[in-house]
């Protein structure tokens, strides 16, 4: 006669925290972050290779010399360049709990991120105004879907600190608050990455 032995079923499966069970949500976010940031890196690297290919086709237009400024684009890189280095700055101070810094280097960011804003839609406006716009040529429709669309991207960045510090002021800085804040890290730094790319391919380059 076979005496069949029913196994105990531990708690921690019951609530999840077993084998097979959801993993935690902490986990979750930083998975589902970074394929978030491998795929915009993807679409950058299309609009890289369309700008690429299309940088010589001006159709008797002006044509990357003749429109780059390279002095405010030196200027322009700096402010985000430096704006990386202020908001490293900022989540160390948050991983410290030391809100009052954090306040002072996301204020810092936000300036700095903002004085680039400022510079590259001043450039797009001039060029527009000397009949630069992005549908006279195919080199100016990619230059102006590239750079715009990391412009684009930088805006949402400032967006996003916003709603951050709106955050940090109100709940503090709780774990899930500096979680959130490691994200927004990231994704600023990754823009910085994707900025020296654009600086050389289409400036440095460019402008030769």
């Amino acid at each position: 006669m076979t005496v069949t032995t029913i196994e105990p079923v531990s708690p921690d499966r019951v609530r999840g925290r077993g084998g097979g069970g959801p993993a935690p949500t902490r986990i979750v976010v930083a998975y589902g972050f970074w394929i978030f940031l491998l795929s915009d890196i993807i679409m950058f690297s299309g609009l890289f290779a369309a700008y690429a290919v299309l940088s010589a086709e001006t159709a008797g237009g002006p044509t990357g010399p003749e429109l780059f400024n390279l002095k405010n684009v030196f200027i322009e890189t700096a402010c985000l360049l430096v704006s990386s280095y202020t908001c490293g700055l900022g989540i160390l101070s948050a991983e410290r709990r030391q809100r009052e810094r954090f306040l002072v280097f996301a204020t810092l960011t936000f300036v700095l991120g903002a004085a680039f804003l400022f510079i590259e839609i001043r450039e797009f406006a001039g060029m527009v105004g000397r009949g630069a716009s992005p549908s006279r040529s195919a080199f100016l429709s990619a230059f102006f879907t590239l750079v715009g669309m990391h412009g684009a991207h930088v805006t949402s960045g400032l967006l996003w600190l916003v709603y951050m510090v709106a955050q940090v002021i109100v709940k503090g800085l709780r774990p899930h608050v500096r979680r959130r804040l490691l994200c927004f890290s990231l994704f600023w730094h990754a823009l910085d990455i994707i900025w020296v790319g654009v600086f050389t391919l289409v400036y440095l380059i460019g402008a030769r």
